[in-house]
Order: C-alpha cells, then sequence, then structure tokens
C-alpha cells in the first residue's frame, strides 16, 4: 500500500484534509473517521492519521474529488467548535499509530538469530561456505560514558564505520573516549587551529562581514509577523500558520520512520542543548551564504557544531555559545565577533516561532547532509530522530529553551583565545605607522617647501637681472641708431673687408681653402681662403677680431664697430 500526500488545515469549526491520489480507482473508496481517528483507502493507497483533536459525524461532514488534481477534500466538524489543532503541519506525528510508545519492541524472541532446520530447506544452499554472523556489541562491554548520537543513545557504530566517520568527525575513536577526554581534545585542537592573522584580517577589513550582516534569512520576516501577531494576541491561532512547507519538504516528513523516545531527564536536557548547537551552527552557514547552499555547506555545519563534530555533551548554555564562539574564528572562511553574535540571535528567533520553523531548519540540514558523503551518516545519528522527536515536543518546552538561551551573555574575553589583547596590540601598531606615516609626509613637505623657496629666489635674482638688461636696452634704444638689418649688412661687410684684407698682406704665399663660415644675415656658408704658412699669430688675432665683430649686443651701436675697424687697422703688419 502507498501512503499518499495530504495537507491538513482548520476552520474554527471544521478541520479539512487533502488527500492526493493520482490513479486511484475513485468508484472504490473508504472514509473511517472516529474521535482523533482517520481512515482512507482507495486502491492502491491507505492512509491513517492520529489527529491532535477529535473529530464527530453529525451530518455536516462533506466530501469532494478534483479529477484534474486528483485531489478528494474531506471536510469534517470539529467535536469541540473553535478548538484549535495544533500541529497539522507536522506530518510524520501525525502518520504515528496511536499505541506505539516505545520505540523497542515489548517482547523480544531469544535467540532469533538461530535458524530452524525446517526453514531453511533449499537443496541448491551450499554447506560448507564458511560464515561469521555479525555479532552486536553489549553496552556493558563498553564504557558507559562513550555514548554519542541522539541522546547519546548510540554506541559501537565506530567500530564497523571507522572508515566512512573518520571524514566526518575530528575526535578519533570516540567509542572509547570519555567525555572529558573529548572536551579537552577539542579545546586543545582549537587552540592549535586559531589563526591571529586571519582573525585581525576579518576584524580590520570587515566590509565583507558587514555585507553579511545586512542579509535577512527567511525566519526574519516571518519572526516580524508572530511579534505582530502577539500585540493583536493572536499568537497561538496564527503562529503555526506563519511556518509553511514545501512540497519537497512534505515528501522528507512522510519518508522518515515514526518512532517515540524514551528519555529520561538527563537524556531528554541533552537533546534540547544538542539542538541549540546545531541550531547555532545552521544559522551561520545560512547568513554566510545568504540562503543559497553550496558544496562547504555540509562542511561548516558540522564543523561549528561541536555535538557533530566532537560529539560534545553538554551541562548548561553558556557552554555551547562559547565552544560555537570559539569554532567560528577558528574554522570558516569569516571569523569575525559580530557573526558569533547575529547567529545567535537568529537561533533565539528560530526557537521562538516554535516547532515549525525548526523542523524546517532541521529538514534543510538533513537535505545538505543527505546530499553529501559522508555526510549523511550524521543524518541517521543525529538529524533523522530531531526531525522525528520536534514534531512531538510541546511548544512551551522550546519556549523555555529560547528563554534560557536569552539569558545568557558572551563576550571576547570569555572565549578565551585573547582576542581583546591582540585588538588592543594591532591597534597600537596601526597608530605607531600612522604617526610615522604622517612624520614623513611631513619631512616631504618641507622639503618641498624648501626647494620652492630656492627657486622662488633663483627666479627673483634672473627677474632682476633681467630687469637690468631690459633697461640697458631701453638705453641703446633711445640712442639714435640705424636699423637692424643695416647693422647686419654693416658687420657682414667689415667681416668680408677683414678677410680680403688678411689675404693681401698675405698675397704672395696664400691658395683658395675651402673654409666654411656663417653667414650672419642669412644663415648660410660661405667660402673664404685660407692662407698657407706660419701666421699662427694672424689667426689668433682674428678669432679674438672675429669674437668683437659678432657681440651684437654691445652698446654704443655703430661706434662699436668702428672700434673694431680701428683694432684692425693697428694690428695688420706691412709686408714691406
Amino acid at each position: 500500500m502507498l501512503t499518499p500526500a495530504f495537507d491538513l488545515s482548520q476552520e474554527p469549526d471544521f478541520l479539512t484534509i487533502a488527500i492526493r491520489v493520482p490513479y486511484a480507482r475513485v468508484s472504490e473508496f473508504d472514509v473511517y473517521f472516529e474521535g482523533s481517528d482517520f481512515k482512507f483507502y482507495a486502491k492502491p493507497y491507505f492512509l491513517r492519521l492520529t489527529l491532535p483533536g477529535r473529530i464527530v459525524g453529525n451530518g455536516s461532514e462533506q466530501g469532494s474529488y478534483d479529477t484534474d488534481k486528483g485531489i478528494f477534500t474531506i471536510r469534517l466538524p470539529k467535536e469541540t467548535p473553535g478548538q484549535h489543532f495544533e500541529g497539522l503541519n507536522m506530518l510524520t506525528a501525525l502518520l504515528a499509530p496511536r499505541k506505539s510508545r516505545t520505540a523497542k519492541p515489548l517482547v523480544e524472541e531469544l535467540g532469533a538469530s538461530e535458524i530452524p532446520e525446517e526453514v531453511v530447506d533449499d537443496e541448491d544452499f551450499d554447506w560448507e561456505i564458511e560464515q561469521t554472523p555479525y555479532e552486536e556489541v553489549s553496552e556493558s562491554a563498553l564504557n558507559p560514558q562513550c555514548h554519542y548520537g541522539f541522546g547519546n543513545l548510540r554506541s559501537g557504530v565506530f567500530q564497523r564505520l571507522q572508515d566512512e566517520l573518520s571524514d566526518v568527525v575530528d575526535i578519533k575513536d570516540p567509542d572509547f573516549t570519555p567525555a572529558v577526554e573529548r572536551r579537552q581534545k577539542r579545546l586543545a585542537a582549537e587552540l592549535a587551529k586559531f589563526d591571529p592573522d586571519h582573525y585581525l584580517a576579518d576584524f580590520f577589513e570587515d566590509e565583507a562581514v558587514e555585507q553579511i550582516l545586512q542579509y535577512n534569512p527567511w525566519w526574519t520576516d516571518i519572526y516580524s509577523k508572530m511579534t505582530a501577531f502577539v500585540e493583536k494576541s493572536q499568537e497561538k491561532e496564527n503562529r503555526a500558520a506563519l511556518v509553511s512547507f514545501s512540497e519537497e519538504e512534505k515528501y522528507q516528513l512522510r519518508k522518515f520512520l515514526n518512532k517515540s523516545y524514551l528519555l529520561d531527564k538527563r537524556a531528554c536536557r541533552q537533546v534540547c542543548y544538542s539542538l541549540i548547537d546545531i541550531l547555532l551552527a545552521y544559522c551561520y552557514e545560512t547568513r554566510v551564504t545568504e540562503g543559497e547552499k553550496n558544496v562547504e555547506s555540509a562542511w561548516n555545519i558540522r564543523k561549528l557544531s561541536p555535538t557533530l563534530c566532537w560529539f560534545e555533551t553538554w551541562t548548561n548554555v553558556h557552554d555551547i555559545l562559547v565552544s560555537f564562539g570559539r569554532r567560528v574564528l577558528c574554522y570558516p572562511l569569516f571569523r569575525h565577533f559580530k557573526l558569533v553574535m547575529k547567529a545567535y540571535r537568529d537561533t533565539i528567533k528560530i526557537l521562538q516561532l516554535g516547532k515549525s520553523a525548526v523542523l524546517k531548519c532541521l529538514l534543510d540540514i538533513h537535505k545538505i547532509f543527505q546530499e553529501n558523503d559522508p555526510a549523511y551518516i550524521l543524518n541517521d545519528l543525529y538529524i533523522s530522530d530531531y526531525c522525528v522527536w520536534i514534531q512531538k515536543v510541546k511548544s512551551k518546552k522550546l519556549a523555555a529553551l529560547a528563554e534560557a538561551l536569552k539569558e545568557v551573555s558572551l563576550t571576547k574575553a570569555q572565549l578565551g583565545l585573547e582576542l581583546e589583547e591582540l585588538e588592543a596590540a594591532a591597534l597600537l601598531v596601526q597608530e605607531e605607522e600612522t604617526a610615522l606615516k604622517a612624520a614623513h609626509s611631513v619631512s616631504g613637505q618641507q622639503i618641498l617647501s624648501s626647494s620652492s623657496e630656492a627657486s622662488d629666489s633663483e627666479d627673483s635674482d634672473s627677474t632682476v637681472s633681467s630687469g637690468n638688461e631690459d633697461s640697458d636696452s631701453d638705453s641703446e634704444q633711445d640712442e639714435p641708431k640705424d636699423s637692424p638689418s643695416e647693422t647686419v649688412s654693416s658687420l657682414q661687410g667689415s667681416f668680408l673687408e677683414e678677410s680680403s684684407a688678411l689675404l693681401i698682406v698675405d698675397g704672395g704665399v696664400c691658395r683658395n681653402t675651402a673654409i666654411q663660415e656663417f653667414d650672419v644675415s642669412q644663415g648660410k656658408p660661405l667660402a673664404s681662403s685660407r692662407p698657407l704658412g706660419p701666421s699662427g699669430p694672424l689667426i689668433e688675432e682674428l678669432g679674438e677680431q672675429l669674437k668683437t665683430t659678432v657681440q651684437v649686443s654691445e652698446p654704443k651701436g655703430t661706434t662699436a664697430v668702428n672700434h673694431s675697424m680701428q683694432e684692425r687697422d693697428s694690428c695688420q703688419t706691412p709686408n714691406n
């Protein structure tokens, strides 16, 4: 028989059950309901529910069938009109048989592993094959402190699955490691893993962390709506309706094997404490990934939860929060104390929303672990049992758990990682570097100012000299002189006359050579002749005369030209 998909909703006086039975034989179906029992049969589907309240058949019940969607809708009156049925979305709990109260059979046949001779009658069976039957390790053979799993009800698992579980948990040989030793090893591993450089980098460069803190997960809006309902005194009727489950989540709920848990007070307290620890890790993961799961999600959740990674047991809520804070600052990518406190506040909100919100988180964790190898083993040890157990927990217990968590406070000093000392030392170094940079900038500005003053003084000197030159040129312009073209022509003529006079002096022993001289007016080379023989003194005197002639900036205008002509005549030596 197949268990169909179903959904329950309620009105003040009626309970509505929608059952999806595609391809069912509609002409043959049976419905039975009495008190809190409800049964439905339509081949090949069968559904049996144990309702949280009582219903009655008084003639006002109704039923309909949608052929397009294949959904039966049955509307049943409540025995007490106006009564609110709590937990209608806890599908696994609704599927529970009413009389099932224990996870173990009340009567167990001893020696059931022995096969009677009359059962084995297969002639082809090879009796010569050597068989080694699995022997369950009795709990008395193990250390009574070496338990783990949901409610510390499991033991001996690692003896069979050591290879698979070695990549899931950090603890080695948990079957033979007492709880006290586990805690000591965990604290030592966290101290060895803590990286001050990584922490300080996230502390000073916190742009990405601030962006993560601004993200609003799915429970934020629901919590705001619940707060509004509380103000209107409608909390009890509307809190369960605020959290809805998807079709995939409903399918997960139907697949769980329903069972009951016999937990003493110590085990029940351990289950509640471990639930807080798991929810803290889930809130951090959801916020950091902004609701988009990735390949690291399973690693983050199990690494941040000592319950899942070290099979830790707890004695109070404050130890849970301290352990979570230490692991956030040691293992994940973003290591900031603000993320610890944000996950802490998110967990309080989820617990205050009730078991529907907690169940939704557990279903998400179950899906993440189920898709990850080998993290799926943690579903068998913890998460699957939590998904079934939470549906039967009273809402008052979760509310008390939220209040206990709300009363706890956490500081950086309580983490035992010397965070305040690290931050103070880093800030001191930062201030020294800032002061050093400021000193360098001041010295650089002084150097620039001194160089600028020197350049200003040079500019003022050049300005004074240029002013003197301008005054000299102005005095020259005041005196009568020829035009610039006439001055250049006169200079050129005197230069050529001087060259010809030199040729006459050495006329008997000279020959023309192609020596280039510069034409002052045209900027072209001129051809002149150079005498041969020992005429060194004449060449030197000629060079001095040329220097005197080319100096146009000499004052007195044409007087300078006449002076050069006189010097030339006085320097000429007769040949005769």
